[in-house]
């Protein structure tokens, strides 16, 4: 396993457009979420793949076709897996599991290895990772860290297209509901945990009090 996981490795780093969030250190976090709540009951070959390659095509956020790269991942995936000796069934289970990885794409991830990588791919968006990942995003994409007038947004809508921390609150913090399978809900309490830690620590540095809202995740 330790020669298909550099091969994997090496055609990501050599094939993938990387952003601040989604580069190899990114595969390998996922791979280690993966391989943590799998605890070795399904497919490794399978999952190792789909956690090294589900990023083979990554569009901006604001890419207007973003909701299609994980299919189009999946499809650039299927040749890759032959040359490394992947039967058509492993391919297959494969190409589901990258598709159905996808915030945006919604297709219902339907066998385990999806179900795992589906959470190890969002819970890389949690926890400290999650933290330095939500303002290099936002940084790469020239969006404020926050609204000096209303930081949690108290009397205006939420706007995760103009400031980060939005981002926590219409999204973040609710994943840990979002969770599919055991380990990924236990995970992803913990992490979510620490973000709120961080947030309770931003308002009083910001001196606005956090809304109740957002500690409810």
């Amino acid at each position: 396993m330790a020669d298909l996981r550099a091969a994997l490795r090496q055609i990501a780093q050599d094939r993938m457009a990387t952003d601040p969030a989604h580069d190899l250190a990114h595969l390998d976090r996922v791979w280690v979420n993966a391989r943590t709540i799998a605890n070795g009951q399904v497919n490794t070959r399978v999952l190792m793949a789909a956690s090294y390659l589900h990023d083979l095509v990554n569009l901006p956020k604001d890419d207007p076709e973003r909701a299609m790269a994980s299919r189009q991942s999946a499809r650039e995936a299927a040749p890759l897996l032959r040359n490394l000796g992947f039967s058509e069934d492993e391919i297959t289970a494969t190409q589901h599991a990258i598709a159905a990885h996808s915030f945006s794409a919604q297709i219902p991830p339907e066998t385990p290895e999806a179900q795992i990588l589906r959470d190890s791919d969002r819970l890389d968006a949690l926890g400290a990772i999650g933290i330095a990942r939500t303002f290099a995003v936002a940084g790469s994409l020239g969006r404020a860290l926050y609204d000096p007038a209303d930081p949690f947004a108290q009397d205006r809508p939420l706007d995760d297209l103009q400031f980060s921390i939005d981002h926590w609150r219409v999204k973040l913090l609710d994943l840990p509901n979002d969770m599919l399978t055991e380990g990924g809900k236990t995970l992803a309490r913990d992490r979510t945990a620490r973000m709120i830690q961080f947030l309770e620590d931003f308002a009083a540095e910001i001196d606005t009090p956090l809304p109740p809202s957002w500690t409810d995740a």
